[in-house]
């Protein structure tokens, strides 16, 4: 137990974060092991919710984050398209995605 009696996360507990559907997502604060399962789960609240279209902000930096999510988000059938964000809406930082309809 930590401070105030509250269990502490030693790392062995993943913990819950709740993200809230609103048709963007930025991905800079979770490591890249977690992007697969959290966007696939993301997309699809976004469907069940009638959001045809989201907002993936990965940033730019290496290219690296973006390359995953392109290649996850082709890899989906429910997956229309995507492109990336255009001169002002983040350019290659954010890619749109287009979702089928259910």
């Amino acid at each position: 137990m930590g401070k105030n009696n509250l269990p502490q996360n030693n790392g062995d507990v993943p913990e819950v974060v709740h993200i809230p559907v609103t048709g963007t997502i930025d991905l800079h604060m979770f490591h890249p092991s977690d992007v697969k399962e959290l966007l696939f789960e993301y997309l699809k609240e976004c469907m069940k919710k009638g959001i045809p279209e989201v907002t993936i902000i990965h940033g730019k930096g290496t290219g690296m984050l973006r390359e995953r999510v392109h290649r996850l988000l082709s890899s989906w059938d429910f997956v229309a398209g995507f492109h990336l964000g255009g001169h002002g809406s983040g350019n290659w930082g954010i890619t749109v995605v287009t979702l089928k309809k259910p």
